[in-house]
């Protein structure tokens, strides 16, 4: 909704916010190329950020690939393309488990997608009425919202060890390089320390 909104208000008809969601349906990523292009930054940068700032899907695939044995390679194709943030946890969380099926991966997905498209066209319908977004703490709701699928995975092993690593990788990139390396080089920290931890775990009578 707040991208709907946003879109409107930067000058997108309501047909381009719509094509942008259906498209690209990245919202940290939509959000970032709205304000790099209010700007006027050039479009090879724009293409720079939004890389670093979703490298981590190719993570989220490389993981959840191995998880994906009944899919055809077009259904692996269409699961690669709806992959979120939302849908990696879920799918993750269900294949911990039991078997990754494909009705429950394309139900969780597609409804999730259908979401988005709703809940954009709601923001372009009655964004308007929503004022000064600060105001109402709608800009602190992309931070809040990863937080809250990061936790979802607290009660596995090292997850502390884990979270703490990126968490400070992240805000000393952010500090150092800007935004939005932080995204990608915190959550390879990340990674980086749940590799360390791999063998010592292995090992542990």
């Amino acid at each position: 909704m707040v991208f709907g909104a946003l879109a409107i208000d930067a000058g997108l008809s309501a047909v381009e916010a719509m094509g942008f969601s259906a498209a690209i349906y990245a919202g940290a990523s939509q959000l970032v190329i709205l304000q790099l292009v209010a700007l006027g930054t050039p479009l090879w940068s724009i293409l720079v950020a939004v890389v670093a700032l979703n490298f981590r899907h190719v993570l989220y695939s490389a993981s959840l690939g191995r998880k994906l044995g009944r899919f055809t390679a077009g259904e692996k194709a269409m699961a690669f393309y709806l992959l979120v943030d939302p849908t990696f946890a879920a799918a993750e969380e269900r294949a911990a488990h039991r078997p990754l099926t494909k009705r429950f991966y394309f139900a969780y997905a597609v409804t999730l997608y259908a979401d988005w498209l709703a809940a954009t066209y709601a923001g372009i319908v009655f964004g308007k009425l929503i004022g000064d977004q600060r105001a109402i703490g709608l800009d602190v709701l992309l931070p809040v919202y990863f937080l809250a699928l990061t936790l979802g995975f607290r009660r596995r092993s090292g997850f502390l060890a884990v979270f703490a690593t990126a968490a400070l990788a992240s805000v000393a990139v952010y500090l150092t390089l800007g935004s939005p390396w932080h995204v990608t080089l915190g959550g390879l920290a990340g990674i980086l320390a749940a590799v360390v931890r791999a063998p010592a775990e292995r090992t542990a009578p």
